[in-house]
């Protein structure tokens, strides 16, 4: 049987015996295993095929006859040794790092190859503008539209008084980890050991609260969790709640758009103003999603205009939706109102980053 392979890892080219242990150390605590040059000039294949290269500054000299490349970083020891920066630009270094003040900095850079991590996901807020105005069904169908279309999609519930979003799934029996599992966590957290951990329906990833007590999940737990997510790519969809607190605003510093989720009312369009108002205080890119039936005189237009926000489009009423557990989880049927609004809103954001396949 074929065995998979194993990623590259960097490459680390010097001549100094104590830096090559320090950086040894630093790959072995990010999870990969380095290729070195010891006192002798990297292998031309090696050179053009590491994601990541690491050059001594004593040992510059031996590859600035080397094709330029990106991701070449040049390591130094002496923040004030002009002749090291000098070095650096000699061989078209992307960085010039100084240890051990850089190792945190460095010790991501080397994790994020041994996750195979690519560009970051595209990560969307969804919000209600008033109880019940459907952002759950939406954040849910969104990921589910994601899933379909072949990325690769976590759906976070970020409300932890919401339910728990693994109900409108009918999957709050399957196995793997929740919120509670999570509140304890800071630093770093290895992005494909989250997804592998966490309850899978068919290709999208959740991650959604149990049945017990509610947990607090403080800042530092939804930076780690969160930015995990997005390392791994794809698409990443958020529930919000309406309130704003310290841990909702380190969620909104990792979200690219937002969609406030508004019904024709006009009391709702009073509420949501109010949401709007908290939220664009950290998130400055919010779009009104109007949600009929607009029978009441206000038009999609017309809301987005009282709560000035850009409208990113307007969702009509989908009886289908009352009964989502036997009709299947949200934005299943293909043809549907939610379902088109969920594909063309991708497809239009997506445009602007990079696609990750599950």
């Amino acid at each position: 049987m074929p065995t998979a392979e194993r990623p590259v890892g960097p490459l680390i080219v010097t001549e100094d015996e104590t830096l090559l242990d320090d950086l040894l150390r630093l790959c072995a605590a990010a999870g990969t295993e380095p290729e070195v040059a010891f006192t002798a000039p990297p292998h031309e294949t090696s050179w053009d095929d590491a994601p990541l290269v690491l050059v001594g500054a004593e040992a510059a000299a031996r590859v600035r006859g080397a094709p330029r490349r990106p991701g070449v970083l040049l390591i130094g020891r002496d923040l004030d040794d002009a002749e090291t920066w000098r070095r650096g630009v000699g061989i078209g270094a992307d960085h010039v790092l100084f240890l051990p003040e850089s190792e945190s900095w460095l010790v991501d850079r080397l994790a994020d190859i041994a996750e195979g991590a690519g560009g970051p996901a595209l990560t969307v807020g969804v919000v209600g503008g008033r109880g019940g105005a459907g952002a759950s069904t939406l954040a849910c169908a969104l990921a589910v539209t994601a899933a379909r279309s072949g990325l690769r999609a976590m759906l976070i519930d970020g409300d932890p008084l919401g339910g728990g979003l693994d109900i409108l799934f009918g999957a709050e029996r399957t196995g793997g980890l929740r919120w509670p599992d999570f509140a304890d966590s800071r630093g770093r957290v290895n992005s494909g050991a989250l997804e592998e951990s966490l309850p899978r329906l068919d290709s999208l990833s959740v991650l959604s609260w149990d049945r017990g007590d509610t947990v607090l999940i403080p800042p530092e737990a939804m930076r780690s969790v969160l930015g995990a997510a997005r390392r791994r790519g794809g698409v990443v969809v958020v529930d919000l709640p309406r309130r704003v607190d310290d841990t909702v605003t380190e969620t909104l510093t990792q979200i690219d758009v937002g969609l406030l989720v508004v019904p024709a009312e006009l009391r709702a369009v009073a509420a949501a103003s109010r949401v709007a108002g908290a939220v664009r205080a950290t998130l400055k890119d919010l779009r009104v999603v109007a949600r009929g039936p607009f029978g009441s005189g206000i038009d999609d237009h017309e809301i987005a205009r009282l709560i000035g926000l850009p409208l990113a489009g307007e969702l009509p009423l989908e009886p289908s939706l009352a009964d989502a557990l036997s009709a299947g989880p949200p934005g299943s049927a293909r043809r549907g109102p939610l379902a088109r609004f969920c594909g063309a809103f991708l497809d239009q954001a997506l445009s602007h980053v990079g696609r990750v396949t599950a």
